[in-house]
């Protein structure tokens, strides 16, 4: 049996509860079990590197799942946010023994985050992070 753990960034909430919808279908998709999967909600996106370390270490966790969205406002927090976050999860994914994927979207406007995370799209960049993590477990 797989166990994959998908930690969840919830804010910019709309966007991420649609890339969690599409990981869990393709991770359905896959031939794993609803039972399988587990969510860890996260307040924003900064947060997502810690709770993926800690669940990396879990043994019986098979792969982990980083998802939320950044978008860009009207600072350059979004910078500074976007380049954390990415290069958090890049320390994470060379020093766990597990696949941490990273299902992260960084857009310029809420309208492509949307185009990208609608729930039931062929765009959806959950359903294709859920895909990748799989074909990691295969290899």
């Amino acid at each position: 049996m797989t166990n994959i753990a998908i930690v969840l960034s919830e804010f910019n909430s709309e966007i991420s509860e649609g890339l969690l919808s599409g990981c869990n279908r393709a991770l359905l998709d896959k031939g794993v079990n609803d039972g399988s999967i587990s969510v860890l909600r996260v307040p924003g996106a900064f947060e997502l590197p810690a709770a993926a370390a800690k669940l990396a270490k879990h043994e019986d966790i098979d792969g982990v799942v980083a998802l939320g969205a950044v978008i860009k406002g009207e600072t350059d927090h979004y910078h500074y946010i976007s380049q954390a976050v990415t290069n958090g999860l890049m320390q994470v994914t060379l020093h766990s023994t597990v696949p941490v994927m990273f299902g992260v979207l960084t857009c310029p406007t809420v309208e492509l985050a949307i185009a990208r995370s609608e729930p039931h799209s062929r765009n959806n960049k959950g359903y294709e992070v859920g895909i990748a993590t799989m074909e990691m477990l295969s290899q």
